[in-house]
Formats: structure tokens, C-alpha cells, sequence
């Protein structure tokens, strides 16, 4: 089965810029895309300094899609939102005050691949922080998902008016270009052997992949065989099991409804998908999650999307009704999301 490899670099415009994260993509464009994936052959997606999180966010989704294994050569830096203070990988026009717009959230990353089997994603990322989130992250760490092994290195804020080189990445691409990608966690410790000191001062990742046994494996699985009844009957017992331990409200419970949105949307059945997220939605407003919570946001922004794709007018105006209502509570990060609604809703009521 072919590899799917993600090339992404990306950092600001001007004087915000910390890294020259572009500069490592025609090192990494060199190596072979087979050597790249570590699969016989492989599709290689590349973007060079993204201008949208929604773009990158599409070429994600599309990634994550694909079957076989997939690896995301991340290469950047990360501020944090003034609101959340949540990591966000920065793109080309962001800046300070302008994190939550304009730069990726990070954990975009975790929600887009949380539903591929444990162990085929892999991160590799060579990632500069401001200072702001230098100190957050040296208690937080940065999420990635529970399913994903990540390697690579978080460095400091260079000197000021400096701008890095993602020696990180180069190191990698040097070692690959010899025509053969070792385990990763080989690859991990040469790369790191040939920083020396600089390695010493930043953040390094070497997570391996999690242990065998785990559901989402065998609900991948089952997706990707076209057993979307078999996936969703899985999903529904660890989610029973989740709510008879924990409560239908608690987190363990709601990333298994958010499962099941998932796979109705692998099924093709928007209507079930789109009533599934606006479910989980006001499941966290009402546990008291703020509006612009991130799980609450990506919630709204689902259902938003799958209602799009509901060809029946009856239950689209049903379902549009309870998002407009929703959108009131939840903007989100897109402009006129609400707008947007309304005037699909005035046309559906025409249509009926």
C-alpha cells in the first residue's frame, strides 16, 4: 500500500519571523518520496509557507484520508493565542495579535488524526517557540494525539533579530538522502548526534507509537474495509462503556460520540454525523465548556460542515435551525459562519 508524506513549513512574514522553516523543503524535496514514507511508494503533498489555516487544514484532512501509512515532516514555529493560550503553528501572516486567525492550532493535529489506526501516522517536526510559549511548553506538553508517535525537537527563541535554520529537519533530510529511512527512533538519535549541543538546549520528542490492542486500530480497520456498520456498532460499545463508568458528560464518553460523528461521516450519512456533533456541542456547553473551547469550537464547525452535504431539504432545515440557534452561542474562527446558516436556511425554506 502506497505512503502518503505531508511536507509542511511555514512561519511568518517580517519581523515576527523566528525560523526560515521554507528553506527546508528542497532539501526534503530531494529524497526520494519512497525513502520519505518508508513504504515502496508513496504520494508526497507539499506546502511551502501556507497563507490560510483552512488550506492547511484541507490538505490535512485529505492526508489523513489516505490509506496506508502516513508521515508529517512539520517544520515552523508555535506562539500561543492571546485568549487560550493554546499552541498554534504560525503562517505567513501571522502575527502576535493575530495568533487565533491566522496560525494553525495545534491541535487540529490531534483531531484530524485521531481516527487513523494506532501506529500508521507519524510527526516529524522541528518546531522554534516564542518565549511566551517556550515557558508554557516546558509544562505543557504539546499534544499530538494518542495515537501518533512524534520525533523531532522544540528549540527556544533564537537570539533577537536572528533568524533560525530548522537544523532539526536539514539533519534528517541529510541522513534520508542516503537512500534508506531507518526506524525512526534510529533516525531520532543520528539526527540528534549530529546537532550535538544545539539539541542539548531545546525540547526533544522521541514518543514512540502506543501499544497494540488499542480500538481505534481495529475501528480503522473496519472503516477502511468498508464495514462503516461493523466501525460504528465498536464505537457504540466502548461509548456505552465509557458512559456507564464515567457519565454521559465526561470526556471519555464524548470523544466516543465524537467517534461516531466520524464515522457516520466515513458512512456517508450526513444527517446522523451533523445531529451527532451538534449533540456533543451542547453536551460541552452545557458540562459549563466556554464557547470558544476548542473541543466545543471543532464540535459546531463539524456539524457546520456535515450539514452542508445534506441533499434532503426536511431534515437540513431541521438540523439548520439548531446550528443557527448553536452558531448564536459558538461563532467560531471562520467570518459570517453564522450568516452562512441563515441565508442556506432562508433557501431551504423557500425550496419547501
Amino acid at each position: 500500500m502506497p505512503g502518503t508524506v505531508l511536507l509542511l513549513a511555514a512561519s511568518p512574514m517580517g519581523r515576527g519571523r523566528l525560523v526560515d522553516a521554507a528553506s527546508v523543503l528542497p532539501v526534503l524535496a530531494a529524497v526520494a518520496p519512497d525513502v520519505l514514507a518508508g513504504t515502496d511508494t508513496a504520494n508526497v503533498v507539499e506546502l511551502a509557507d501556507p497563507l490560510e489555516p483552512q488550506a492547511v487544514l484541507t490538505r490535512l484532512r485529505a492526508a489523513a484520508a489516505a490509506p496506508g501509512p502516513l508521515t508529517v515532516f512539520v517544520t515552523g514555529q508555535l506562539q500561543l493565542d492571546r485568549r487560550q493560550h493554546l499552541p498554534h503553528l504560525a503562517l505567513a501572516r501571522t502575527t502576535a495579535a493575530t495568533v487565533r486567525y491566522t496560525a494553525f492550532p495545534w491541535h487540529w493535529f490531534r483531531e484530524e488524526l485521531r481516527l487513523r489506526p494506532s501506529g500508521a501516522t507519524t510527526l516529524v517536526v522541528d518546531l522554534h517557540a516564542d518565549a511566551e510559549t517556550w515557558q508554557h511548553l516546558r509544562s505543557t506538553p504539546l499534544d499530538s494525539g494518542r495515537n501518533n508517535p512524534v520525533y523531532g525537537r522544540i528549540a527556544p527563541p533564537p537570539a533577537r533579530r536572528t533568524v533560525a535554520v530548522p537544523s532539526y529537519m536539514k539533519a534528517v533530510a541529510t541522513v534520508l538522502r542516503s537512500g534508506h529511512r531507518p526506524p525512526l527512533e534510529q533516525l531520532h538519535q543520528q539526527v540528534v548526534t549530529r546537532l550535538g549541543e544545539e539539541a542539548a538546549g531545546g525540547i526533544l520528542l522521541a514518543a514512540p507509537a502506543p501499544a497494540s490492542g488499542d480500538p481505534h486500530a481495529a475501528i480503522a480497520a473496519a472503516v477502511e474495509a468498508g464495514r462503516h456498520a461493523e466501525a460504528d456498532a465498536l464505537a457504540a460499545r466502548w461509548e456505552q462503556t465509557a458512559v456507564r463508568a464515567h457519565g454521559p458528560g465526561s470526556e471519555d464518553a464524548l470523544h466516543w460520540a465524537e467517534v461516531r460523528a466520524d464515522l457516520a461521516m466515513f458512512a456517508g450519512d450526513a444527517v446522523r454525523s451533523c445531529r451527532t456533533w451538534l449533540t456533543v456541542a451542547g453536551a460541552r456547553l452545557a458540562a459549563g465548556q466556554p464557547a470558544d473551547a476548542p473541543a466545543v469550537e471543532a464540535a459546531v464547525d463539524r456539524a457546520h460542515h456535515q450539514w452542508g452535504r445534506i441533499g434532503d431539504a426536511a431534515p437540513a432545515r431541521e438540523l439548520g435551525a439548531a446550528l443557527a440557534e448553536l452558531r448564536q452561542r459558538v461563532p467560531g474562527r471562520r467570518q459570517g459562519a453564522l450568516d452562512h446558516v441563515q441565508q442556506h436556511l432562508r433557501e431551504l425554506q423557500i425550496q419547501g
